[in-house]
């Protein structure tokens, strides 16, 4: 009898080899996993835009509607958002046209926030809620005419469903305080309408809120959130409306900050150490922000990020990281909502190419930084964002008991921003009793 014969007929043996065996194997490979595995969590190299099939690339500002209000006066007929628009005779020229279907499929977009917005220099005091009804409408129109690609939603869980589904979650916003005309009940029906958040101001100081420019003059009165100011947040809180504080002075943010129960979003804005613009956010701000357990969506334009490139932004997600951490980060690129875009994220079909460097950890000068994780990069995609709005969501729940405000805006108010007469308001008298 061989020994190799002699092994197998005796089974003590024949276990003592395979158990040896199998110990040997674990001391090999165990070690290898472990060193793979260990670190960021990346059991191997990966390509940026893989995250944009596994989760929803959520996107919290594009200010498409008020294009279609430029372009078209808010006529559907001939406007047709599954072509190329950049082959459009009108379109094609208009430089802040940056999205239609085919680039926002070919962008991976998961999820967007329309914004339904106008002007406060023309309207404010005057047809602001009128004009902003107007942009609700062609957004919800705009979402109607197109089913096979895009999906209204009003909730969290909508954008999954329709991620599920393929489609692209659509959500509607409104952007700037102005539009609800210091009227709480305006903010109801707005929420009644399907928008879920509001950006507290635009370029215009409110009687109850100041806005970003102000940062800029030495000699202002700073009123930032004024007394009624704060009873709109707690509106907002109770309706389950995110709040955005884009666009809002520094003394806003803060007050804000403080007085929200729910966290809350820059929808687009971005780093002010990287680039000091009274739109871009300080980091005392952005400590705040974590605390809050809120989120900043980083804009891409060159005049808020302070260069021209692919490279100037990703400075900015950088730099908010290594502030507040992955969990509090996201996207706004601000598309069809202003007249310049960056080298490399010119249109909505670039954000694949952002994620890839994100990942890769290489700038288009060759200089690198730490590379982001698979795990990082599905929160800044739009697990973030989820987060929030749940959370949003849940404080809304919490206060199902809360009856709607009633406070109106003292006259008072009017008078400090030097707005008491206002010939477009038929109702002035109210706020002086």
């Amino acid at each position: 009898m061989t020994i190799f014969q002699s092994v197998l007929t005796n089974k003590k043996v024949l276990a003592a080899l395979i158990v040896a065996a199998i110990i040997t194997i674990c001391a090999i490979t165990i070690p290898v996993v472990i060193v793979t595995s260990s670190g960021d969590g990346d059991p191997k190299p990966f390509v940026g835009r893989e995250i944009l099939d596994e989760v929803p690339l959520i996107d919290g500002h594009n200010d498409l509607p008020f294009n279609i209000y430029k372009v078209e006066r808010n006529l559907l007929a001939n406007f047709n958002l599954d072509s190329n628009l950049k082959e459009h005779a009108v379109w094609g020229q208009t430089a802040s046209s940056h999205t239609d279907l085919p680039r926002l499929r070919k962008g991976k977009l998961g999820a967007q926030f329309w914004v339904a917005y106008i002007r406060c220099a023309d309207t404010q005091y005057k047809d602001a809620v009128a004009r902003t009804l107007e942009q609700i409408d062609v957004a919800k129109r705009v979402i109607a005419k197109y089913p096979d690609d895009l999906k209204y939603v009003t909730t969290a869980a909508g954008i999954m469903e329709a991620f599920n589904e393929k489609k692209i979650a659509s959500l509607l916003v409104v952007e700037g305080g102005h539009s609800i005309d210091s009227r709480l009940p305006v903010l109801r029906m707005f929420y009644e309408l399907g928008v879920r958040y509001m950006t507290l101001t635009h370029s215009c100081n409110l009687p109850w809120a100041d806005a970003s420019p102000i940062d800029d003059e030495p000699e202002a009165q700073l009123n930032n959130l004024s007394e009624w100011g704060h009873i709109v947040i707690r509106e907002m809180n109770r309706l389950g409306m995110m709040i955005d504080i884009s666009h809002v002075s520094y003394g806003v943010m803060q007050d804000v900050l403080k007085e929200s129960l729910a966290p809350v979003i820059f929808s687009h804005s971005s780093s002010h150490a990287v680039n000091q613009h009274h739109r871009n956010v300080q980091d005392d701000v952005l400590r705040g922000l974590v605390k809050n357990n809120g989120i900043v969506m980083v804009n891409f334009y060159p005049v808020f990020v302070g260069g021209n490139t692919i490279d100037d932004v990703v400075k900015h997600f950088n730099h908010i990281k290594s502030v507040t951490g992955p969990d509090h980060i996201g996207i706004g690129g601000d598309y069809d909502g202003v007249g310049q875009t960056p080298e490399g994220l010119e249109d909505v079909s670039k954000y694949p190419d952002l994620f890839d460097m994100l990942a890769s950890g290489n700038l288009t000068t060759g200089e690198t930084f730490r590379p982001w994780t698979r795990e990082e990069l599905r929160k800044l995609a739009g697990l973030n964002l989820l987060r929030v709005f749940e959370q949003v969501e849940r404080v809304r729940d919490n206060m199902l008991a809360t009856p709607p405000y009633e406070d109106i805006i003292p006259f008072a108010e009017f008078e400090r921003v030097g707005a008491a007469e206002q010939p477009c308001m038929t109702n002035m008298n109210i706020h002086k009793e």
